[in-house]
């Protein structure tokens, strides 16, 4: 595979601009700039120039220009331009998802699963360009109709982070964009390439149409350029996709002026295997759940909940299936775990490893940074498995690295608490053959997570669901069902077809 080769089909250079409007690239002449290296190997991929003040209002004055043009074209002939798109990201497929694998250290096969997921959500939301439908209510007075409908915002900021570096601005920018509204996207300044990858595909379906510039905008920048955004009026939504504590600083300041948010933060998604489960089945879901990414999604599975009756058989299971996994460059598809993103990554490792230790708990395998000639880069590391208490502090946090913390219960109800003891709650699962365990599970009483899987494990998720968590994980929906709405602002129209002029609730107001 050439990396140089793919690069130059998707228009990376030595310097990315900072800014694009659309078709239009914004370079700077004095710029902060940033170094972006694969943590597949060190090598260097392209260096990224951040925007400044005054670019950012560019990008946001164009995109706010483009609005008034995009929201008066017809929601089916939006869905007729992401349609579109999604056949260029087909086109790209093969080289998008080998750059996000390089890029981000993530599986090949997770490259074009993400790459994948990009057109799937393209697929679906031009159907949803036809079914943006409201309601129609009957009035208490006679000779009025009552209905409700759905219009554009104007400008979305989407915010996204470097795990998942172009699907999940695809759950957000396809949506919003058949509803009417433009986007504006601040990447991770860890994963710039893809980002700029996506918006050079897009640049030939938007001058095949002849849009205006603004329509799907994409700037540059570290944490200074998401603060912007989250400050500023002209943007009356944002979705943020990353930790919590960033999260809850968007939540903050988009509060303060009344503005909205979609916020997906962090998980700490545990699955849980009663006496009855299909163990066989369990293992692929754990092990993909807790190792693939190198446990850098959110909805890694990082915590396993097993009955007394079964643990030690699924703890000794677990650790043989640990000492077969291939680790190395996720470029080649017999490796089954690639890097942590950067040294900070590898940092935190260690870290709660060692919180891990000092509370109590015992490693059972991996614990380990690898070295050596295919590990240059320094950011390998082996998954671990450790037998852990759920209270533990390092247990109730989030680590973005392949660590699984094992324990233990004695009843159902015992497991559900456990699995809820956390102040996240983005996705969860029970592995059963019993219908009333996994009904239990589902219920009211059961997880208190956006996502509830039975027999199947906590990542993976389908764009036909809506996406998101609960507590701090944010609370947001994206991609599927009616995540929609989101986008869009709620009116309801009353009509008086008759010749008087009634009151509601029968009041008279007579001259």
């Amino acid at each position: 595979m050439n990396i140089k080769n793919i690069l130059t089909d998707l228009g990376i250079g030595d310097t990315l601009a900072a800014a694009s409007t659309g078709t239009q690239s914004i370079r700077l002449a004095n710029a902060p700039t940033r170094v972006i290296n694969s943590p597949v190997d060190g090598a260097h991929i392209t260096t990224v120039q951040f925007a400044d003040k005054h670019t950012y209002d560019q990008v946001i004055n164009t995109a706010h220009e483009a609005f008034n043009t995009w929201r008066h074209t017809p929601a089916p002939k939006r869905g007729e331009i992401v349609r579109q798109i999604g056949d260029a990201l087909r086109q790209h497929k093969a080289n998008l998802g080998a750059l996000v694998s390089y890029e981000m250290g993530k599986s090949l096969q997770e490259g074009l699963g993400e790459v994948q997921e990009m057109i799937d959500i393209c697929d679906f939301a031009v159907g949803l360009s036809r079914q943006l439908h409201g309601l129609t209510m009957h009035s208490e007075r006679p000779n009025h109709r009552m209905y409700e409908q759905w219009h554009p915002l104007g400008v979305v900021g989407i915010i996204s982070a470097f795990n998942f570096p172009v699907a999940v601005w695809s759950w957000n920018a396809m949506l919003a964009a058949i509803c009417g509204n433009t986007c504006v996207w601040k990447p991770s300044e860890k994963t710039p390439a893809s980002a700029a990858a996506v918006q050079h595909i897009l640049q030939t379906v938007l001058k095949n149409n002849e849009l205006p510039e603004g329509i799907f905008c994409l700037i540059q920048g570290d944490r200074e350029i998401g603060e912007a955004m989250s400050h500023d009026s002209r943007v009356p939504l944002i979705s943020a996709t990353g930790s919590t504590r960033m999260g809850k600083r968007v939540a903050e300041v988009v509060g303060q002026r009344l503005g909205k948010s979609i916020l997906e933060l962090g998980g700490n998604n545990a699955i849980i295997l009663t006496p009855e489960a299909n163990l066989e089945m369990a293992m692929v879901a754990i092990v993909f759940g807790a190792v693939g990414t190198a446990g850098q999604r959110c909805t890694t599975t990082r915590r396993l909940i097993v009955h007394d009756s079964i643990y030690e058989t699924v703890k000794s299971k677990l650790v043989s299936v640990y000492g077969q996994l291939r680790i190395g460059n996720p470029l080649d598809e017999n490796n089954h775990v690639g890097p942590l993103i950067d040294q900070d990554a590898v940092a935190a490792y260690n870290n709660a490893i060692d919180k891990l230790k000092a509370e109590g708990g015992a490693v059972l395998c991996g614990a380990e940074v690898l070295q050596g000639d295919q590990y240059t880069s320094g950011c390998y590391v082996k998954p671990t498995i450790c037998e852990a208490q759920n209270h533990f502090h390092i247990v109730q946090e989030e680590t973005f690295a392949p660590i699984l913390y094992l324990m233990s219960y004695s009843n159902l109800d015992q497991a559900i608490h456990m699995q809820n003891d956390v102040k996240q709650g983005l996705s969860s699962a029970i592995f059963t053959n019993n219908l009333q365990e996994a009904e239990q599970f589902l219920s009211a009483w059961g997880s208190d997570c956006g996502i509830a899987n039975v027999n199947i494990g906590t990542s993976g998720a389908e764009i036909g669901g809506a996406f998101g968590g609960e507590k701090e994980t944010g609370g947001g929906r994206e991609s599927g069902s009616d995540a929609w709405k989101a986008y869009m602002r709620r009116q309801t129209n009353t009509i008086n077809y008759g010749k008087s002029l009634p009151l509601a609730q029968g009041i008279r107001f007579d001259l």
